[in-house]
Parts: C-alpha cells; structure tokens; sequence
C-alpha cells in the first residue's frame, strides 16, 4: 500500500496483506515443461512462489504454467525449475534443459500427448542413468476413460512415470484435464521428505473439484493398470494409491516396480552411498585398507537407511579390486525396500 509522508513528529504504521504462494523450502525441487509466449523459449528459470511465477510467465487461465507452478508450490515443492515452450515441437528442447539442472527430482509437462509424455519418459530415464535421478508425473486429457488410462498408462509403461486420474474443474465448474491433478500430485511427492511413506492419502490443496469419481471396481482396474487415481471424500481430495506405469517386463506382467515407493527408495539409498563414498574417498589408494573402509562407510550408510525405516534389512556388502582396472573396486551389496501400509484388514469372530 501507498504511505503519505506527513511531517508532524509520530509514531505511523502502515500494512499489507498477501495471499501469495511461496515453496514450502523443505522438499525437493519440481521441473515443468509448458506452451508460454511470455518467457523465452528453452531458459531455465528457477521459481519459488506465486508471484515470481506470473512475473515471468504471465496468468491466463486454469491450466496455464503458472497455474501449475502454484499447484507444485503450494502441495510441498520447495521451487520450480520451469522452461517455456514455444510450440508442440519444443517440448524435447525443453526437457533437455530440464535434464541438466541437478536438483530436480519431479517433473511434469502441460501436454497430454502421448509422444510428448514419452520423451518425458525418456528424459528422466536419461537424466537418471546420468545421477540425476527424477520421476516424471503425467496426465489424461479431458473425459479420458478408464480403459484409455490404462492404455496410456501401458503405452508409457516405466517405474520412472506416474499418470494420474481423474481430469478436474475450475472455479466456474467448468471441465478441463488432468493436469492440474499432476502438478498437485508432482509438489506432493517433492514435498514427501521419507521416500518410504505412500503417497496414498496425501492430501491435495488447490484444486477447485474432480471432474469423475471412480468407483472400486474402476479404481482396482486403474491401479492394477498403472495409474494413480485420485478421489474426494469429505471435501478434501486425495491421492488414493500411488503407482507407477511399470506394469510389464517384456510382455510378462511384473508388480516389482507398482508401488511407488519402490523406486523412491531405490533414488534415496543409492544417491546417498554414491554421494558419502564422493566425500571421503576423493584421494584415495585402492588398497585393502581403503577397501575396508569404503565398506564401513557402506555399512554405516544402510544402517543409517535401516533406522529410519527405509530399508528393513541388508546384506552381503562386499567391496574388491576390479581384477581388469587395477584403479577401481567394486562395491556389492544387497538390500530389502520398505512397503508402505495400505491396508489393514480385520476379522472378527463374534459369540452369540
């Protein structure tokens, strides 16, 4: 607000308020890819509330980036790294860029084109063998029904993609897709500090409403076939189970890789053992001593995993000489993921 300078000596106050949304600065970073005409094509801009987002990329409707951006912030994301996209042809410019920034975990783009999710697909494949481990969050097209979920679903078939469901409203009721539900969804993994707790039951905030609701027998179709359904009850909306589409090796089924704490867990353990052994070992010989000390710090590390209940067991840590590099050794070990509880069963036995 304006201040009127008076000159009488005093004591003057004055105020403002805001409803702007600002990241939450604990969890980890969202990357969105979106159609804008305001920014420049292909420049990472990092984001970190609201009005930081319609400053770089104006606001235009329900679906637009900096919408997206806001439902990120506001559901758990510390900041958005966000890359404008100039045409359909621009998205893999984009995801590119994306690929370089380090501190990206989740990303989404604002197509529900199934080619364009595909090299969604593959650029956090890419960035992820490259240590830049990430997951990807998708979504339907408007009115997409349940058996094209499920195709959609088989046709992006990776532990590294989330799609999920149902499209949603706006403000005025009015129907529009899914992509609002991934950005909630995207902040809402990237705000989740324990890689070991379901997304199932996490609450959404931001969304206005749910354009379908899905009964059982759908929801048990779409998470079986790789999607994550989202629903209200009481007001609130809430993820139901989270799931990645890796629902097939080959042409076999394969659940190894439903749940998506699986592979969450997987990008915790193994970031953190590559980034203690970095630290300590930086100069070191490749001796029997540097070897056993290597495996100590191995040890500590999974230990550390098991105590927080990331992990419910390891074993068989070994590190040796690589027989063929006389300067590299070779670390094994095995370990066991925690399951997340979803859910819990009762039986009564009643005497009359």
């Amino acid at each position: 607000m304006s201040v009127t300078v008076h000159q009488r000596p005093g004591v003057y106050s004055s105020y403002d308020a805001s409803s702007v949304v600002r990241g939450s600065g604990k969890g980890q970073m969202v990357g969105i890819a979106a159609v804008n005409t305001v920014a420049q094509a292909g420049v990472v801009h990092t984001i970190t509330s609201y009005d930081k987002a319609v400053a770089a990329f104006g606001s235009n409707g329900s679906e637009d980036m900096a919408e997206l951006i806001r439902l990120a912030l506001k559901n758990g994301a510390s900041g958005v790294a966000a890359v404008a996209v100039a045409d359909e042809d621009g998205y893999e410019a984009a995801f590119e860029a994306l690929g370089a920034v380090e501190n990206v975990a989740i990303v989404l783009c604002d197509s529900t084109n199934v080619e364009v999710q595909q090299k969604l697909r593959d650029s956090v494949v890419q960035a992820s063998q490259a240590r830049r481990e990430r997951i990807a969050v998708a979504a339907g097209a408007k009115e997409e029904s349940v058996d094209n979920l499920i195709a959609r679903a088989k046709e992006l078939n990776s532990e590294r993609v989330v799609l999920v469901a149902p499209h949603v409203l706006d403000a005025e009721g009015n129907e529009l897709s899914g992509l609002p539900v991934a950005a909630a969804v995207a902040g809402a993994i990237a705000g989740e500090t324990d890689p070991a707790v379901p997304l199932g039951g996490a609450e959404l905030t931001g969304l206005f409403g749910l354009a379908q609701s899905y009964e059982d027998n759908d929801l048990d179709r779409l998470i079986l076939g790789g999607v994550t359904p989202v629903e209200r009850v009481g007001g609130v909306i809430g993820v139901v189970r989270g799931v990645t589409t890796r629902t097939t090796t080959g042409e076999a089924s394969d659940s190894t890789w439903r749940e998506l704490t699986t592979i969450r867990i997987v990008d915790d353990v193994i970031p953190a053992l590559r980034d203690a052994l970095r630290a300590k070992f930086r100069r070191a010989k490749n001796t029997p001593q540097s070897r056993s000390a290597i495996r100590a710090q191995v040890v500590l590390e999974l230990e550390n995993k098991l105590a927080r209940e990331i992990i419910t067991g390891y074993e068989n840590v070994a590190v040796t000489a690589d027989a063929e590099d006389p300067t590299r050794c070779l670390v094994d070990f095995s370990f066991t993921v925690a399951h997340g509880l979803n859910q819990i069963w009762l039986t009564a036995h009643i005497t009359v």
